[in-house]
């Protein structure tokens, strides 16, 4: 389902961007600390932060292809963690 929103991460935990798969994203850290950013297989959480892409303030992509974020796997489902709770605003169809 295609969404364009903002999305809380609440603090140390794997939030999930996407509510369906997806092939490409649009999305910014609008908060005032770093994001990791992963893309999985499923709709399963991530257990670690191996392969995760980091995201400063203010920073993210534009209809970006999963593909060439996360290469090395065939990721349909994006997730994203921080330090704190803060909000991204992400987009996809």
């Amino acid at each position: 389902m295609a969404q364009n929103t903002d999305i809380t991460l609440t603090a140390d935990t794997w939030t999930l961007l996407t509510n369906s798969n997806v092939t490409s994203i649009t999305f910014q850290n609008k908060g005032a600390y770093h994001i990791l950013v992963k893309g999985t297989t499923g709709t399963v959480a991530p257990t670690d932060e191996n392969g995760s892409v980091r995201y400063n303030p203010g920073q993210g992509e534009r209809n970006v292809l999963l593909a060439d974020i996360f290469s090395g796997i065939s990721s349909v489902r994006v997730w994203a963690k921080s330090i704190k709770s803060l909000s991204v605003m992400v987009s996809h169809t």
